[in-house]
């Protein structure tokens, strides 16, 4: 969408004039006084700015004063991202509020009620903006795809004023009758209560019911879910497993599964690690990772090192550092792999659908996917004694929350050594 932005001036007294703002679009106009009063010698107007070195009536130096209006323009430029990306034209109270929020300037309360539209639409504004601002990943993309599909499961001509503590707890019946897992509704939840906080603070939805709202889903934040991941006896099993010339691909996938339970690697960060990023003469690798936008250096073990080196000259695609595979084929064949190399060992898992309790026992190599390898390093990082700090600094890690459940790991492997002692 075209538009235009002109700083000017419009009287005041005989001797100062006030800064104006003048942004004209699709056929509208609207001018927007900054409070800010100059001197008109002291004024360049082919610029739209102050002159060097001039100070306002006020006693505030041009350049801040010109800085407050770069302000200004950034204000009004999003403000017209956001309405393209949600194909509609802004209104006047839409360009108003920003600029006079920039200048510190106290913003009318608007007058809009709040709308009662669908909530599919809605999603699809969210979506459109929210993937543009924190650049999206695919997986985030299919997140909010399914909570869509929940919603029209659950009410096709779903509106947004439905959103009320009667219609969440609807949703959340709906969930439970498809049969799914309490820590499947719990992320559920917590992606729609993002979708309509969203929405609130847009005045689109009139209550906030969804923050205060919150019945129970026994075992929905997962803390009764077992941590899979390989022990070091486990590690070497399949690290030193002779794979056969008919099994190369497989034997690839075991590498980079492995780099990953050496490194502390996500899937979608080897999956992007290049040649280039590794620094093999001086032992250590760097990347960015794509979750969390965190720039990580990376020493290398000798595991790691012999991994790299192993591809080292081996032409792939995209210049990537190892042959990696798409994370679902990975998956699949970690437990073929898993199940060849004998990693049996019985795992129980746990899970909650609505009140019922249910508990299944399977063989590991059933559980494997390519995050147990970041789970198997910070494990057997622990268990080795590297400090909590030095390991953070490996995998990114903001603070101990997300490393509570392998210190309570270690703690109870520690506990159960101490018993040999006993005997």
């Amino acid at each position: 969408m075209k538009y235009s932005v002109r700083f000017g001036l419009i009287p005041a007294d005989n001797r100062t004039q006030s800064i104006r703002v003048r942004i004209s679009w699709g056929g509208s106009r609207l001018n927007v006084r900054l409070g800010i009063a100059v001197e008109p010698s002291k004024w360049d107007a082919a610029k739209g700015r102050m002159k060097s070195g001039a100070v306002s009536v006020g006693g505030v130096a041009g350049s801040m004063v010109n800085a407050k209006l770069v302000e200004v323009e950034t204000a009004i430029d999003k403000v017209f991202q956001r309405c393209e990306l949600q194909n509609r034209v802004p209104t006047a109270d839409d360009v108003r509020q920003p600029i006079l929020a920039a200048v510190g300037k106290q913003p009318k309360a608007s007058k809009q009620k709040p709308q009662s539209g669908s909530i599919f639409t809605a999603l699809g504004e969210f979506v459109a903006y929210q993937s543009k601002q924190k650049e999206w990943t695919k997986a985030s993309f299919e997140k909010f795809a399914a909570l869509g599909e929940h919603l029209r499961k659950y009410c096709e001509n779903l509106s947004l004023s439905q959103m009320n503590e009667s219609g969440i707890q609807g949703f959340i019946d709906s969930l439970h009758r498809e049969g799914l897992r309490n820590t499947t509704i719990y992320k559920t939840m917590y992606n729609l209560r993002m979708f309509l906080r969203w929405c609130y603070k847009r005045g689109l939805l009139g209550n906030n019911d969804f923050e205060t709202y919150r019945p129970r889903l026994r075992g929905g934040d997962g803390s009764q879910k077992e941590v899979i991941y390989l022990e070091w006896e486990e590690l070497m099993q399949l690290y030193e497993y002779p794979f056969g010339e008919n099994h190369c691909g497989i034997a690839a996938v075991r590498d980079v599964f492995c780099f990953q339970c050496f490194t502390g690697l996500r899937y979608s960060d080897v999956a992007k690690l290049k040649k280039e990023d590794v620094n093999l003469s001086a032992g250590y690798f760097t990347t960015v990772t794509k979750k969390t936008v965190d720039s990580l250096k990376i020493e290398l073990n000798k595991y790691s090192r012999a991994i790299l080196e192993k591809y080292a000259d081996v032409p792939l695609k995209r210049g990537l550092a190892l042959p990696v595979i798409s994370n679902a084929k990975m998956n699949e064949y970690l437990k073929t792999i898993g199940e060849m190399v004998g990693i049996n060992a019985p795992q129980r898992e746990v899970y909650f659908k609505g009140s019922t309790r249910y508990e299944e026992v399977h063989p590991k190599w059933e559980m494997l996917t390519t995050h147990c390898g970041r789970r198997t390093f910070v494990v057997n990082a622990l268990m080795l004694g590297i400090p909590g700090e030095v390991i953070m600094s490996w995998t990114g890690h903001k603070d101990y929350k997300a490393m509570r459940p392998y210190i309570k790991i270690v703690d109870t492997l520690k506990a159960s050594e101490m018993e040999k002692f006993n005997k």
